[in-house]
């Protein structure tokens, strides 16, 4: 990348960075106008977009491979991408990015919603509905039902999947080599919320599900005007479309472009977790050797 590229780049996130969480909180005169923006903010903000991706050619592609990774929210690194999971003490610009996305699935913004990585089955807010809530009936219900009577609500129990439920996030994304530029880059395809399961979240089964894939370029308009916070110091933060791009957070291979059908390191490691990280490290020390070694002669 050269300096010029990345001069831009950061000056891009601190120009966004100066928006964040605690806006007008020193101009306010009462707590009413925390978060207000200005008219000029606000016109800014109506500008405001994530940089569009350059075309690539297919004849520009020297060199491509397609990963999968797990994106462990219980390490710290990826904290940026969990909490906040208690939004009622805290303001409306601070959220999770399962809080982003489903919002944005409610309100129709993010629309390219599918069952699998490769985009083949679409879903919709309502194919969802038993994906991401559990509604279920008391005894006491049960008998009112058998009794021909009404239920009452206060014997209906509902369970509803929340940030706090979410324990990772699955990732696709192709590296490649750009010829014409001679660099490797990378670019995400989809990212997927990973919770237990509904249906057994209170139980002692517990099985992990991809609750739905969101198509990425179709999510980088809200992500890129949702702000998180990261690091200590409140007054500089990024938006969750550069975190992302910018590959800021931690995650492991488990699944590559391979000729047995795309199939998973737990499939040929089996009952082996030591070796399945090494088997990941593997794959991430041969993409990073790539680009290195189209330099040897």
């Amino acid at each position: 990348m050269s300096w010029k590229r990345f001069f831009v780049f950061n000056c891009m996130i601190f120009m966004g960075a100066a928006s964040f969480g605690q806006a007008n909180i020193l101009n306010a005169s009462k707590p009413e106008d925390i978060f207000k923006k200005s008219e000029a903010q606000i016109a800014v903000d109506k500008q405001d977009k994530p940089l569009e991706y350059g075309y690539v050619g297919e004849r520009d592609i020297l060199w491509s491979k397609g990963t999968w990774e797990i994106i462990d929210l219980d390490e710290r690194v990826n904290f940026p991408l969990y909490y906040p999971i208690d939004t009622n003490n805290i303001g409306k610009n601070r959220r999770s990015l399962y809080d982003v996305l489903i919002t944005g699935i409610k309100q129709g913004k993010i629309q390219n919603i599918y069952a699998d990585s490769y985009f083949k089955e679409k879903r919709t807010l309502k194919d969802l509905g038993a994906t991401l809530s559990k509604i279920d009936t008391t005894d006491l219900g049960v008998e009112q039902y058998n009794a021909g009577e009404e239920i009452d609500a206060q014997f209906i129990d509902r369970r509803d999947l929340t940030s706090a439920d979410i324990s990772e996030y699955h990732i696709r994304g192709i590296w490649y080599f750009d010829k014409r530029l001679a660099e490797l880059k990378y670019r995400i395809l989809g990212i997927a919320p990973v919770a237990p399961d509904v249906n057994f979240i209170d139980t002692d089964q517990v099985d992990m599900v991809e609750l739905f894939w969101v198509f990425y370029p179709d999510a980088r308009d809200i992500l890129y005007k949702s702000e998180v916070f990261v690091g200590e110091n409140t007054s500089q933060s990024i938006n969750f479309d550069h975190l992302l791009n910018s590959r800021r957070f931690d995650g492991v291979i488990y699944k590559e472009d391979n000729v047995q059908g795309d199939r998973e390191i737990d499939e040929y490691i089996a009952e082996n977790a030591f070796m399945q990280l090494m088997e990941s490290e593997r794959i991430k020390e041969r993409i990073r050797n790539f680009e290195q070694d189209v330099w040897s002669y």
